[in-house]
């Protein structure tokens, strides 16, 4: 009897053990819960600062003093990648919907664009500044270590918490600035194509062929034997046509100095997004998906969109060429 009575007490101690470490883990988690929630409110409470900060006409010159360099040659690398890109975040929402969860969680986090210096010093910036997290190449004050880690048990939880969304989600909200410049080179040819051409051209393979056919018109006009005014009424009923060889030339001169503008496009597209307020609400989103993946570790990341937007333009881009060679 004696021993039954010791066996039961040892068995309520390790209960009674059991019940407290339970207790203490789910304090800590609440604890974790409160800090973070906490963290990341003052975290969206610094947003404005920083985009008035970085995305101004001043800060983003001191961004794009980064370009000056190799990103002269990956810019155009990207204009290329994007389609992969996009491709692939399009494939993975394809493989959610059919419930195949790891292919969808491979494919998004797939990162095929090529990390430019601006990225990368964009990157550095929402890490360092916005985020207060350490920097590894320059150790800094850590605001979400100093306002979780003051408990070895909150230490211990942390260890279970998902990491690597957060490094996928700045890697995403950094991508986007690759489509940004694609945008903003397409719209600088949709203008000069209003402007110049008073033409539709989305993109360089409708710009390209239309100021040919403008070049090869005003050529013939200026030779026409019987003088400039005769050649215009004659060239104005029967348009000259360009060669192959000045419609490829153009096409492909323009689509070389649309991607090194890629490059330094933020200069002109960081004001005004920053007027418009999508800088502020691009972070935004990037905070709340970290705050969800930190959490609840649930959620699919920050998710950029401006990738569809720059392959809607190509598309639009192809389609109009494509209309103008039927014409012909």
């Amino acid at each position: 009897m004696e021993t039954d009575g010791a066996e039961q007490v040892t068995a309520d101690q390790a209960k009674a053990g059991q019940v407290a470490r339970a207790r203490r883990e789910v304090d800590a988690r609440a604890a974790v819960i409160a800090a973070s929630r906490a963290y990341f409110d003052a975290r969206r409470a610094k947003v404005d600062g920083f985009v008035d900060r970085w995305f101004s006409v001043r800060g983003s010159l001191r961004l794009h003093r980064h370009a000056l360099g190799w990103d002269i040659a990956r810019a155009p690398a990207n204009l290329g990648l994007g389609v992969v890109h996009a491709g692939t975040r399009l494939g993975a929402g394809a493989a959610r919907l059919l419930g195949a969860r790891g292919a969808a969680d491979w494919l998004g986090t797939r990162q095929v664009l090529l990390e430019t210096d601006v990225m990368r010093e964009v990157e550095r910036l929402v890490t360092t500044e916005l985020l207060e997290l350490p920097d590894p190449h320059a150790p800094k004050r850590d605001a979400l270590a100093a306002a979780i880690l003051a408990d070895p048990e909150v230490r211990r939880l942390l260890a279970e918490a998902p990491g690597d969304g957060i490094g996928d989600s700045l890697a995403e909200y950094v991508g986007s600035r690759a489509a940004v410049g694609e945008i903003t080179t397409t719209l600088a040819t949709l203008g000069t194509g209003a402007a110049v051409l008073n033409k539709l051209t989305p993109g360089a393979l409708a710009l390209g062929p239309a100021l040919a056919a403008s070049m090869a018109q005003s050529a013939a006009i200026a030779a026409f034997p019987f003088g400039a005014t005769a050649g215009s009424l004659w060239y104005g009923m029967f348009p000259a046509s360009a060669s192959g060889a000045l419609v490829a030339s153009t096409t492909a001169g323009l689509m070389l100095s649309a991607s090194v503008l890629a490059a330094f496009a933020g200069v002109i597209a960081d004001p005004v997004q920053r007027g418009l307020g999508l800088h502020r609400r691009r972070l935004l989103r990037l905070i709340d998906a970290l705050d969800r993946q930190f959490v609840d570790g649930a959620g699919g990341g920050f998710a950029a969109r401006e990738h569809y937007v720059a392959r809607l333009l190509d598309l639009m881009d192809a389609g109009v060429t494509a209309a103008r060679a039927i014409r012909s």
